[in-house]
């Protein structure tokens, strides 16, 4: 298995290189062609492939490029363009209108229920809050009536013991 594993991942990795490789080597020729062109030279190909400079050409010359903006020396990663936004073309297909259709419906019910239980959540943590505090209130009323007996028993219960205590003495 993991032969099969590295024995995929290696040639997924050959791929990506000489994809970029052709890639940036099929840019390279367009760009070279265009400032050949530009220049009233006729674009010279090497045997590789790759286009051949002409001498006492620079490559910014070749490149197109201002020679404020010099390319990349080797091994050297140019930054990346500013990302773009990149939308399809809608599709005349039924199907793929109505997968569209459901993706944004589907999109709009998530951001309404999110909302929704949002709000729902701060409506339960205040009403918790409340109850818990009227909780509390209705701890310290019910201590403070228990109090207010004892103490109101406490002083009947010494009257009574002092009247029968005046009337003994009678």
């Amino acid at each position: 298995m993991t032969q099969i594993r590295k024995l995929l991942t290696v040639t997924a990795a050959f791929a990506t290189v000489t994809t970029a490789a052709v890639f940036a080597q099929g840019a390279y020729a367009q760009n070279a062609a265009q400032g050949a062109t530009q220049a009233g030279e006729a674009p010279t190909m090497a045997p590789s492939g790759a286009p051949a400079m002409a001498p006492g050409a620079a490559p910014a010359q070749l490149t197109g490029q201002a020679p404020s903006q010099a390319p990349a020396a080797a091994g050297i990663a140019q930054p990346a363009p500013a990302p773009q936004a990149l939308t399809a073309p809608q599709s005349a297909d039924p199907l793929v209108q109505k997968r569209n259709a459901n993706a944004a419906a589907n999109a709009e019910y998530r951001s309404a229920k999110k909302s929704a239980n949002a709000g729902y959540s701060d409506a339960k943590q205040q009403a918790k809050s409340q109850y818990k505090a009227q909780v509390k209130d209705a701890k310290i009323n019910h201590k403070a009536d228990r109090q207010a007996n004892d103490s109101e028993m406490k002083d009947q219960m010494n009257g009574m013991s002092a009247q029968q205590q005046g009337g003994q003495s009678q």
